[in-house]
């Protein structure tokens, strides 16, 4: 490692020496365990020094991390962990089933991650990017997270689109239920040009950054809430020791996905603190140029989207409930456990 905060891409994809790999119902996943056991996540022996690094760099500048914790998400899961366990008591778990099969085909998608060309922000930032997260976006980063996230498919190593199979394999099967409607992207629509002032690439890297890392915010929530509905004892009481072995691996999913969320705070973050240079010559502060566009990611990630999902989730759950044995009684009783929208 540089004591500069300069790696290249062979450190940013190292891995820790495994002494077994991790494997669940018939994959090999990625990561692995060391000699006493613990979980370590891929790729991360340098990753995780280097965001470090870079962070305490923004702070010594006088800069802090942009927030990217829950406190941004302003409605919860849908259904409610009350209503999950209502669903599950009565057998309807495809509503779950869905949501792990959703999210196992959107993981998938994520090693796009792997491929993404990054422009040279140096063309367009005043200062030194050498010795930052930004500068080292096609170094590495990208490349470790798409891989994260959708595998290694020519050495047979599955990412976290096959460790959310295998958890929703281990609670319900494979085929419990029909595939569901997979939406096309989770991303907030492109429309008109958000940064004119710059060149549309990098425009492109931005506002792709900034709709991961809501996704990822939002990730974190559902991990909260699939952890919980395994764990609880009226859930899935015939098999609670598989229904255990499903939320351990959840938790890796999200020890893996905390690097992810680190970078990509460290790099937005960063974008804040730089001068940018645009088109037509002008000198304009990252926080002016970004804050703005920002906030119209948390409101669009944690409101827009989530109301009119959870629209559509309760729909088809309704629909469900309705076509069931004292369907109108069970409906009434769900309902009473909704929780409040803003």
């Amino acid at each position: 490692m540089g004591a500069a905060l300069v790696f290249d891409e062979a450190q940013l994809m190292s891995e820790h020496p495994y002494a077994r790999p991790l494997e669940a119902v018939g994959h090999r996943l990625h990561g692995g365990f060391d000699a006493a056991g613990a979980y370590q996540s891929p790729r991360t022996l340098g990753r995780w020094p280097a965001v470090r690094g870079w962070q305490q760099a923004l702070a010594a500048r006088g800069w802090p991390l942009i927030d990217a914790s829950g406190a941004l998400l302003t409605m919860g899961n849908y259904p409610s962990f009350e209503q999950q366990r209502l669903l599950l008591q009565w057998g309807c778990g495809q509503t779950l089933w869905n949501s792990l099969t959703v999210t196992g085909v959107v993981e998938a998608r994520g090693r796009i991650l792997a491929t993404i060309p990054v422009p040279n922000f140096q063309a367009i930032i005043e200062e030194d990017l050498s010795q930052t997260t930004v500068g080292h976006l096609g170094k590495g980063l990208f490349r470790a997270h798409g891989f994260d996230e959708g595998g290694v498919p020519e050495s047979g190593i599955g990412g976290h689109d096959t460790m959310w199979f295998a958890v929703r394999d281990m609670l319900f099967g494979r085929d419990a239920w029909p595939m569901p409607e997979v939406p096309p992207s989770l991303a907030r629509p492109a429309g008109d040009r958000l940064l004119p002032m710059i060149d549309a690439p990098y425009e492109q890297i931005i506002v792709m950054m900034m709709n991961v890392l809501m996704i990822e915010i939002r990730a974190e929530a559902f991990f909260s809430f699939c952890t919980r509905v395994m764990r609880d004892p009226a859930c899935f009481a015939d098999r609670r020791d598989t229904a255990e072995q499903a939320a351990v691996m959840v938790e890796r999913i999200r020890e893996d996905e905390q690097i992810h969320v680190a970078y990509l705070q460290s790099a937005i973050s960063e974008l804040r603190s730089f001068t940018f240079k645009t088109n037509d010559g002008r000198r304009i502060p990252g926080e002016r140029l970004l804050d703005p566009l920002w906030q119209g990611f948390v409101r669009w990630h944690s409101v827009d989207t989530v109301k009119h999902s959870r629209g559509q989730a309760r729909a088809a759950i309704e629909a469900t409930l309705r076509a069931m044995p004292q369907g109108e009684a069970k409906l009434q009783a769900f309902l009473a456990l909704e929780t409040p929208s803003v």
